[in-house]
């Protein structure tokens, strides 16, 4: 015979359920990878992730504007985070991934990075004493895992509103 409750107490056990759902998604944040570089996303930051579809070529744009994708029909500009960091650019195949990353924020925007690597709880790193870099301050905090792999958190907002990131034309 199935246990009554009352209402008050359901409601009451629904909202501390969905509290400690939100508690946990604030924590959790998405690994990728781009070039050799790891990066930690904030998943209320994070977009959609998916295979790279292909690339049409935009003239006369910056070596890594990648060019624009058609996602579900819309179009997506895409950023290879590697090269736009002043590494190798990346290969558009194999474990590559688009991270739809101005959906939050009304850009169509996309970053292509090496592999997605997972989620991960931000209780599996150790911060890193670093000082704060004002030529890109989409660069947060340093972390370090328990193999001793460096990470990095993005600050999405920052880089997105960064004119360096904005001026895709090529200079």
């Amino acid at each position: 015979m199935a246990k009554r409750i009352s209402l008050h107490e359901f409601q009451a056990g629904l909202a501390r359920r969905l509290a400690e759902a939100r508690d946990t998604r604030a924590a959790a944040f998405l690994g990728i990878q781009a070039g050799k570089r790891h990066w930690l996303v904030d998943l209320t930051e994070a977009g959609e992730i998916l295979a790279v579809p292909a690339l049409a070529p935009v003239p006369l744009t910056e070596h890594w504007f990648r060019g624009l994708a058609s996602v579900r029909g819309n179009l997506f500009g895409v950023v290879d985070f590697a090269a736009f960091h002043g590494d190798q650019p990346i290969a558009a195949v194999g474990h590559a991934r688009l991270l739809l990353v101005g959906v939050k924020h009304d850009l169509n925007c996309a970053l292509l990075v090496t592999r997605a690597l997972g989620l991960r709880s931000i209780e599996d790193f150790e911060p890193q004493p670093s000082p704060p870099d004002s030529e890109r301050p989409w660069i947060g905090d340093q972390l370090r895992d328990a193999r001793g792999t460096s990470w990095t958190r993005l600050k999405v907002a920052d880089l997105l509103n960064h004119p360096r990131f904005l001026d895709a034309a090529q200079s």
